[in-house]
């Protein structure tokens, strides 16, 4: 018997850009599409790689509390950076939004359209 799963949706984090879901909860899990940092508001992005982390977890918070969840429920973290060379001002404004023990997370280097963050998130929500 399979697991059912339901989308997430709000208007406080970026809208899809194609056919995929902000997020889909499926137990006492909920998985994340990787968000990057475009203000849902207005669609700016800043220039700055710890900005951009920033309004990605921004994001990312907005839709965990569409479930009563928040960063603090995340497991794991997927992160992509345009420039790995910009490991460090990311990890400083990463740090900001989590305490411990931390989420894992996996870093890769990617080709990005024109932002340079991208993350999605596993979290344990309630049921």
């Amino acid at each position: 018997m399979s697991t059912p799963k339901h989308a997430l949706h709000t208007t406080n984090a970026p809208q899809p850009a194609g056919p995929y879901s902000q997020a889909i909860v499926s137990g006492d899990l909920l998985f994340t599409a990787g968000f990057g940092p475009q203000d849902p508001a207005t669609g700016e992005v800043s220039d700055s790689v710890a900005e951009q982390t920033r309004q990605v977890l921004r994001n990312i918070a907005s839709v965990l509390a569409e479930r009563g969840a928040s960063l603090d429920d995340a497991l794991k973290t997927t992160v992509h950076l345009a420039d790995l060379a910009d490991f460090q001002e990311f990890n400083e404004a990463y740090r900001e939004f989590f305490s411990e023990p931390f989420p894992v997370r996996t870093t890769v280097g990617s080709q990005l359209a024109n932002i340079k963050v991208e993350i999605d998130v596993v979290a344990r929500i309630s049921a």
